[in-house]
């Protein structure tokens, strides 16, 4: 077993990703959702359990991003998949039950989808020591674990550049589904990239729901709801870090003449759910956890996990703004100089507002 402290992900693509189902299309899940699939390979393969996020698989964001991941492993190596879904209500002991329970079925690696999971996965992966862990955007200090993180605000301070050159009204606004730090990263990024564009310009902040209240990462109503009420003040770009509920934000800005959303997680102009909205989503903010989750499971078939923290930035292509549509073309020059002096270091990203 190995402890890496960072991991390049050359090569990962940077613009479109094609869905095939987290952060944005469906609501929760009240059940826990399992499936499992098998493919010719049988037990020869790899034996994954998966614990999402609220939203699941099929929220056309970030969850749909690992499933990506797990997707092209199974497709690789055979095996069997087992799936798992949070549920708004969700308690501690939820989370550590339903982590449990894939590690008792004999599922290595089990990777949890979201940073919910970090006070569970800490407590059951002590438990499991012969079985590798997985955990997408948080931290888990323990031998068994691979820490997959990424610089959200990166990615984020470019969509705040974006917004600031296409906004004409001065005015663009930041929807995040729950106000925690990993959230207050996107939204610390992209008031940073509209501010350094243009210091004059407005970003109007709000939040779906707050502390252990997770219905704001899986509540399309109120995602549209927030942005209908940004569009009547004026707001012409609307960037939304709310899973599912993003799909309703978006749904509000394309019935706004002149108005643009940007997307987040997955390359959401590709989604074939928001085909009918494509022409209002201007970009995305790609956060590329299927790279993450594939590498995961890929290094406990190959008998060498991954584990400790792997940070997939900006520099190594972890993050990224999606290109789908041409609509930022006419501005590539400002967003590659803006990449360049993060990249660089002559510009620092702040992780908090």
């Amino acid at each position: 077993m190995r402890r890496v402290s960072k991991i390049a992900a050359a090569g990962i693509a940077t613009a479109a990703l094609a869905l095939s189902a987290t952060a944005c299309g469906s609501t929760s899940s009240e059940k826990d959702k399992g499936s499992t699939a098998s493919s010719s390979a049988g037990g020869k393969g790899v034996k994954v359990g998966v614990a999402y996020d609220v939203g699941g698989r099929g929220d056309h964001s970030f969850n749909d991003s690992a499933a990506r991941g797990i997707d092209k492993a199974k497709g690789e190596f055979g095996g069997e998949i087992k799936e798992l879904t949070a549920k708004t209500t969700d308690t501690e002991a939820d989370r550590v039950q339903r982590l449990t329970d894939l590690a008792q079925a004999g599922y290595n690696p089990v990777v949890g989808i979201g940073y919910a999971y970090a006070t569970s996965m800490t407590k059951v992966a002590a438990k499991f020591p012969k079985v590798t862990f997985g955990i997408v955007d948080s931290v888990v200090d323990a031998p068994n674990v691979d820490s997959i993180t990424f610089t959200e605000e990166q990615g984020s301070y470019l969509a705040g550049v974006a917004a600031a050159l296409k906004s004409k009204s001065g005015h663009v606004g930041f929807i995040g589904g729950v106000d925690v730090p990993l959230i207050k990263k996107f939204e610390a990024g992209f008031t940073q990239g509209v501010k350094d564009t243009k210091p004059a310009d407005q970003v109007e902040v709000q939040y779906l729901s707050h502390g252990s209240d997770t219905s704001g990462f899986a509540s399309p109503d109120k995602g549209k709801e927030a942005a209908q009420g940004m569009l009547d003040k004026g707001i012409d770009v609307i960037y939304t870090a709310a899973g599912s509920s993003g799909t309703g934000a978006i749904e509000a800005v394309a019935g706004k003449k002149g108005a643009w959303a940007i997307g987040v997680d997955s390359d959401q102009y590709n989604q074939a759910s928001l085909a009918k909205y494509k022409a209002s989503i201007l970009t995305s903010v790609v956060k590329n956890v299927d790279v993450g989750v594939y590498e995961l499971v890929k290094s406990v078939k190959d008998g060498k996990p991954l584990t400790g923290t792997n940070s997939y930035s900006l520099a190594k292509g972890g993050v990224s703004l999606a290109t789908s549509g041409g609509f930022i073309d006419d501005i590539k020059a400002q967003l590659d100089a803006a990449q360049k002096k993060i990249v660089d270091g002559s510009v620092k990203v702040k992780t908090t507002p």
